[in-house]
């Protein structure tokens, strides 16, 4: 992230990325370090210079914002699921505890708290695989009615 690298702001003005990249290249340059420091700033030139024209230029930032963007939403939203199963292809494991075999062998596992919290996403216990757990609610119909 150009601006983590900067130690900006993202709404920051061009004079503070300019005065962060100055900064940057001075605190990176061999010559101006202090030898009193333990550990020597390993910043690779190159890339702040691209962090600069990118961020320097109106057009490209607009770019690079939209990436970072869809790169945020893409994480937030978590795991893509590989199928949706039904809770009914459940097998009741214990009281409250439904499991589902995958197909590496491993097991999917989902609790009565996770589906009253509306989690529906289980991961396989042995792979990566990642499913959505579906159920309906089922109206009681031996409830008492006046009639």
């Amino acid at each position: 992230d150009f601006y983590q690298l900067f130690g900006i702001a993202y709404d920051a003005p061009l004079s503070t990325i300019k005065s962060a990249y100055h900064k940057a290249l001075f605190a990176s340059h061999p010559d101006k370090q202090s030898f009193s420091s333990a550990t020597p700033v390993d910043v690779d030139i190159a890339l702040l210079k691209e962090a600069y024209t990118t961020l320097s230029n109106v057009s490209s930032r607009v770019a690079y914002d939209n990436i970072l963007q869809n790169a945020r939403m893409k994480s937030s939203t978590g795991p893509r699921p590989a199928q949706v199963i039904s809770l009914e292809d459940f097998e009741e494991a214990e009281e409250g505890i439904w499991t589902h075999a995958c197909r590496c062998g491993g097991t999917y596992r989902i609790i009565e708290e996770d589906m009253d919290a509306g989690r529906h996403l289980v991961g396989c216990e042995s792979c990566s695989e990642v499913v959505w757990v579906g159920y309906e609610l089922v109206n009681d119909e031996h409830h008492d009615t006046n009639g």
